[in-house]
């Protein structure tokens, strides 16, 4: 099959041809429709995530049809669609596996960083950890759903009880949680890049009640604000934005330093909470939820040999909406 590879030797992927890899009886062999391209592919690409495997197949968004189920699979059918997230299997003994809190596992796989992902014609993925998605559906809208969407979702549900959010980073995950947050009857805040009018644009498009750069202050205080940008710059000035007992949730994987700042802008009750990765109860209360609400992404479509184009134009800011590769 053909593979985007990275080998850590240079941030460019190179295509390669590769084995087509082989379930093992707990597994699924999967013939790869889409597969989207996620700021966390570059946080590995440009060594921000250490310890990657090498030489490795990157991406974790991804969309396909069961080719190969293995002996020991039970409930999934070749044939079937299914989406492939970040977490790819957990240890199921730890205290956090054992506490339901599985996003936190102490010898976790990450798909697309700890195994290989989906910059292919095919991947494999433990059979327990994919999602049935709809059949009829477009897998390149579908793609983004898989980590921008249930990210996005685990961040939101962090906030607690809201009236009125605040989105800082208008990409992949925001254009999808604010579809989500508007269903529930929520105003959207959103913040971009400094004179990014058509981010700003694009979020009032979407639903958002206001849209600025991310040093402007919103109209009035908001409950909770959510960091999908990685600039730890962000937080204090989230934070100036609070009401009361507020809370910013970060919901990157990584982030750059945060600067110091005044006790009293945390004073109050305000909070900090990050998100760590994901759990399967996510999903299994977000796709549904995604169907309700009518979530449409908004998608760039690129063929698997153009994969360093797609992430050149993801960390220039050019995108709006997400990338999907397209074996």
């Amino acid at each position: 099959m053909r593979a985007m590879v990275f080998d850590g030797a240079s941030s460019k992927l190179q295509m390669r041809d590769v084995p087509v890899p082989e379930p093992g009886p707990a597994q699924v062999l999967i013939r790869i429709e889409a597969c989207g391209v996620c700021r966390t592919d570059l946080h590995v690409i440009d060594g921000e995530l250490l310890h990657p495997k090498l030489p490795l197949i990157p991406g974790h968004e991804i969309v396909g049809r069961i080719v190969k189920p293995g002996s020991a699979v039970r409930g999934l059918l070749e044939g079937q669609r299914v989406g492939v997230p970040w977490l790819g299997h957990t240890c199921g003994e730890c205290l956090y596996c054992k506490e339901a809190n599985e996003n936190l596992c102490d010898a976790p796989g990450f798909t697309g960083y700890t195994v290989d992902g989906g910059y292919a014609e095919y991947c494999i993925a433990d059979a327990e950890f994919v999602f049935p998605l709809e059949d009829d559906a477009d897998p390149v809208a579908l793609a983004p759903l898989l980590c921008a969407g249930l990210i996005g979702y685990r961040s939101f549900r962090l906030c607690g009880d809201v009236r009125r959010l605040g989105i800082f980073g208008f990409g992949a995950a925001a254009h999808i949680l604010c579809q989500i947050a508007r269903y529930k009857g929520i105003d959207v805040y959103a913040f971009t890049r400094e004179g990014d009018k058509t981010a700003q644009e694009f979020a009032r498009r979407l639903g958002a009640v206001w849209a600025g750069s991310s040093s402007d202050r919103p109209p009035e205080d908001l409950d909770a604000s959510i960091i999908f940008a990685p600039v730890g710059e962000l937080i204090p000035t989230a934070l100036k934005s609070l009401r009361k007992g507020g809370r910013v949730v970060c919901g990157g994987i990584h982030m750059s330093d945060i600067p110091g700042f005044p006790y009293a802008d945390l004073w109050e009750e305000r909070s900090i909470h990050s998100v760590a990765n994901l759990t399967r109860s996510d999903g299994e209360a977000f796709f549904p939820l995604a169907v309700q609400a009518g979530v449409a992404t908004e998608t760039v479509a690129y063929p698997l040999e153009q994969a360093n184009q797609a992430l050149v134009d993801l960390r220039s800011g050019r995108l709006q909406g997400a990338a999907v590769l397209v074996p």
